[in-house]
């Protein structure tokens, strides 16, 4: 039985997972919405912590992709501050959903929804198909578990075993309190241990006193994750962090010193009897025990929000004041956080953005370029910043490809997939672009340093090149921006006016060599920078075919 109880709980994680992969998917445009939707206003954050985390199904999930945002810079401690306690209140949405009686469905749940996923063609119906196997495997697993328990309650030693940990006294619910936040952390899920405290409940193995002390150590347990996950972050995400952390483990030292009240108030509250038995065959249950459990761990947190509630700018201040700033602390690729791949519909957003910063770059480091050619000294500072923006777009596509890699490893959906790739894509075109607006510049110091230059006519066609190139790099960038794929067709006109342009600059400096007596640097300097404008024009309709979806 005790493999049994262990199977159950794979199962039921598992499933958990499933649920929440399947949810995500198809709620992918209401989660990027109810992220954007978060404010300072406290009440409307708390909102949206609470839907986001229904959607999820993992308050987890929920607070280490809120540090992840921190850390990126994309959302304020204050804001983070009440998706955090929205979070907590959308995880007893799970206690609630496990003390629904029809355990013995989700097998049938499971298999019938495994059929639709295997064999459906239809994207949508695939993955709703998945959160509904998940539905069954979390119902299987918890039935599995409850059987499990029920056995070993008939086995006096465990059943001596369990007497050890009763909360009858206060060193008892501190006992309790320790052992559900150290199975909560091994789990590394509440809702895992919230269901094996249903499970022994149900099956009579603990009273609910030992039940509802186990809950609140479990709301301890929780809070590991998202401070395993603040590790290496920036300030500010770890204060996120350790909110979380004050948040639970206030609420339960406020509410353990009314905890003999508070579990006679619940069983009041719902109107049940917690000793009630009713026999299943020959097979005694305490079904209203799980029905109080859940109500013990929702009252809890939705209390506790309303008392952190008001205080929570306040909060804010204090941990600003006693976590202090990092000096020099600069958070790179603010929207990149391996966090953030636990929710793929918010990623692969995230990465975009990115992406599209190395075309505003790009596209910069071209105006800088025109200002370093118009100049017969070169302004040190502009030079000094091409170069660093060069730079910085390799790192950027290093970590973008690192980003989208890992996210493409994971069970996406077709539309995730498709954005992937065309991320990555684009990025490597940009990086590409850097490179060739940068080789420019070199050819142009080079023969500074040298006391060479172009005579005036030479320069003006280049300058003149250069704006076309950079007209039609900005023309896709900001397609991209704006979502608008259908840029091919005057990507490729731009680029056929350009790649003539080019054509007829070469062949006027072949007459010009024919004539004059060039200097061989100049002559070398000025074709090389023609074919570098034309390459970066070759990457450009890249990017366009990118944006497009074509090969």
């Amino acid at each position: 039985m005790t493999t049994t109880l262990i199977g159950g709980l794979g199962i039921f994680l598992l499933g958990m997972k499933y649920m929440s992969q399947g949810l995500q998917s198809i709620a992918g445009a209401s989660l990027r919405r109810l992220i954007g939707a978060v404010t300072n206003n406290r009440i409307l954050a708390t909102l949206v912590g609470f839907l986001v985390t229904v959607l999820v199904q993992s308050s987890s999930v929920t607070t280490v992709m809120t540090v992840g945002f921190v850390n990126g810079g994309l959302m304020s401690l204050t804001q983070a501050i009440g998706v955090i306690m929205g979070a907590n209140i959308g995880t007893t949405s799970t206690g609630l959903i496990l003390v629904l009686k029809i355990g013995k469905y989700g097998l049938p749940i499971l298999g019938v929804s495994s059929l639709v996923y295997l064999f459906s063609k239809n994207e949508k119906l695939r993955y709703t198909a998945l959160a509904t196997m998940g539905v069954g495997m979390v119902f299987f697993g918890l039935e599995l578990m409850k059987e499990a328990c029920e056995f070993l309650e008939d086995v006096p030693e465990f059943r001596l075993w369990f007497q050890h940990f009763k909360a009858n006294s206060f060193i008892g619910l501190y006992q309790c309190m320790f052992v559900g936040c150290i199975l909560t952390m091994i789990v590394q899920s509440s809702s895992a241990t919230l269901a094996i405290t249903l499970s022994a409940a149900s099956a009579g193995l603990i009273p609910f006193e030992t039940a509802a002390a186990l809950v609140l150590g479990e709301n301890i347990g929780t809070t590991v994750t998202a401070l395993l996950a603040s590790i290496g972050t920036t300030t500010n995400a770890r204060r996120a962090a350790y909110f979380h952390f004050l948040f639970n483990i206030g609420g339960v030292l406020w509410v353990s010193t009314i905890f003999f009240w508070y579990v006679k108030f619940i069983p009041w509250l719902i109107d049940v009897d917690v000793t009630e038995v009713i026999m299943v065959g020959d097979t005694p249950t305490y079904p209203s025990t799980a029905l109080a459990i859940a109500a013990t761990h929702s009252v809890f947190n939705i209390v506790n929000t309303l008392v952190f509630l008001p205080f929570a700018g306040k909060i804010a201040t204090l941990l600003t004041r006693v976590v202090k700033d990092k000096p020099q602390e600069i958070a790179h690729l603010k929207s990149l956080d391996v966090r953030i791949l636990e929710t793929p519909a918010l990623a692969i957003n995230q990465s975009r953005a990115e992406v599209i910063k190395m075309g505003v770059i790009c596209d910069e480091m071209a105006q800088i370029l025109y200002r370093i050619l118009s100049q017969k000294t070169p302004d040190p500072q502009d030079v000094e910043k091409l170069f660093q923006h060069e730079e910085a777009l390799d790192q950027m596509q290093d970590e973008i490809t690192s980003y989208i890699t890992h996210l493409l490893a994971m069970d996406l959906t077709q539309d995730v997939i498709s954005k992937g790739r065309c991320q990555l894509r684009m990025a490597d075109e940009y990086e590409s672009i850097s490179d060739y607006l940068q080789r420019i510049a070199k050819f142009r110091l080079k023969l500074n340093k040298q006391g060479r230059a172009f005579d005036d006519a030479h320069n003006s066609s280049l300058l003149e090149l250069l704006t076309m190139v950079e007209k039609q790099l900005n023309h896709v960038t900001t397609a991209y921006q704006q979502s608008h794929t259908d840029v091919v067709s005057a990507t490729i006109r731009s680029g056929t006016e350009i790649k003539h342009k080019v054509k007829t600059l070469q062949r006027e400096h072949l007459d010009y060599l024919s004539s004059e007596k060039v200097d061989p640097y100049i002559n070398v300097s000025y074709t090389s920078t023609l074919n570098a404008l034309r390459r970066v024009r070759d990457h450009v309709i890249n990017l366009a075919e990118a944006l497009a979806g074509e090969k």
